[in-house]
């Protein structure tokens, strides 16, 4: 009777025993993954008996968060526009104009330029900051201009959207075309700087990098829209403008074309290190090198102003060779399309967990 007795008790204590050991050999193989292997879930449970909810979905889990769409990111918060002559408006400046934002004559912001067509279009959520300034340099943009608080003391981490065209006045783009229009018409006097302009537009590499850290060092969350250039002359020029031989005109489009890619690259490059770290926000470019094609200089109608001569003090007006109203217009088109389709990545902006 004993003996059966100390039997029964063994055997209970034998089974407890490979309970406790098949619960620890699969929590061992729960840990290094052979679930993943094909162990099923429900034995699992059964063997462990705990964290196995089967009556719904396991509950005080993480909160899930909402990927924002290239467009949601844009109108979060405040949009602002920095660059040079071509985002404050030159073209369609007007000399008396009240220039926006209280001041700044010498900026020349107009309301025709494309980026208060944009924040028009468009509800941003904190409103738009639009401080790009005519003659601006990248120099000038990080460090002030005409006595004025630097256009990147305007960004803040509240910017959505960061739109800048900036370059043009690096590689001297208004003393290339001065020299090219100012000179005997059967010289090659435009045509000869191409060394000159082209060592200037290869520094602006460094330049360019600078101003887009110091941009996303601002706004760590924000979309930078980097806009490129347009041609100024037609693809293949057929005759003589503005005392610019066809030549003329092919070697400006050149200058064009070489200036918005080392923006585009500068842009890409950026923007993969970006992604490649998962981080939020992107860096883009819109390349408005064709944008105008049709509509160039010289053409019945022209997205650019020609050379715009005052005849009084036979001085050239700041408007040549920048966009007309119609030229604006196409650019505030370009720059919407860039912020409906995004970086051709997925954005890493989250929306905060309901």
């Amino acid at each position: 009777m004993l003996d059966g007795a100390i039997g029964a008790a063994l055997s209970r204590h034998r089974r407890q025993i490979a309970r406790v050991g098949v619960a620890a050999a699969l929590g061992v193989l729960l840990a290094v993954g052979v679930v993943a292997l094909g162990v099923p879930r429900l034995v699992a449970c059964a063997a462990l008996r705990a964290g196995c909810a089967t009556d719904g979905p396991p509950r005080g889990g993480l909160p899930s968060q909402a990927r924002l769409t290239p467009s949601q990111v844009a109108v979060s918060g405040t949009y602002v526009a920095l660059g040079d002559s071509y985002s404050s408006g030159e073209g369609v400046y007007r000399t008396g104009e009240r220039p926006l934002n209280g001041g700044a004559d010498r900026c020349h912001r107009a309301q025709g330029s494309y980026a208060p067509q944009i924040a028009g279009a468009l509800g941003f959520g904190s409103g738009i900051s639009f401080w790009a300034c005519s003659g601006a340099t990248t120099t000038q943009l990080l460090h002030g201009q005409y006595g004025m608080q630097p256009q990147i003391d305007r960004v803040t981490r509240q910017a959505s959207l960061v739109t800048v065209s900036i370059g043009g006045n690096d590689a001297g783009f208004t003393g290339v075309l001065r020299a090219c229009i100012v000179k005997v018409p059967w010289s090659s006097a435009c045509t000869d700087q191409d060394a000159e302009v082209g060592g200037r537009i290869d520094q602006l590499r460094s330049s360019v990098r600078t101003v887009l850290r110091e941009i996303r060092t601002r706004a760590p969350f924000a979309r930078i829209v980097v806009v490129g250039y347009p041609r100024p002359f037609p693809a293949e020029p057929t005759a003589g403008v503005n005392n610019l031989s066809v030549d003329d005109q092919r070697w400006l489009n050149g200058v064009s074309r070489k200036l918005d890619d080392v923006l585009g690259a500068a842009a890409k490059e950026f923007d993969r290190a970006v992604a490649a770290f998962g981080g939020p926000g992107s860096v883009e470019f819109v390349d408005a090198y064709d944008a105008f094609a049709g509509h160039e200089v010289g053409t019945p109608d022209p997205y650019v102003n020609g050379l715009d001569v005052n005849l009084d003090d036979l001085t050239v007006e700041s408007r040549s060779f920048h966009p007309t109203a119609g030229g604006y217009k196409r650019y505030a088109e370009l720059v919407d399309r860039q912020i409906a389709t995004g970086p051709g990545r997925p954005m890493n902006n989250f929306a905060p967990p309901a």
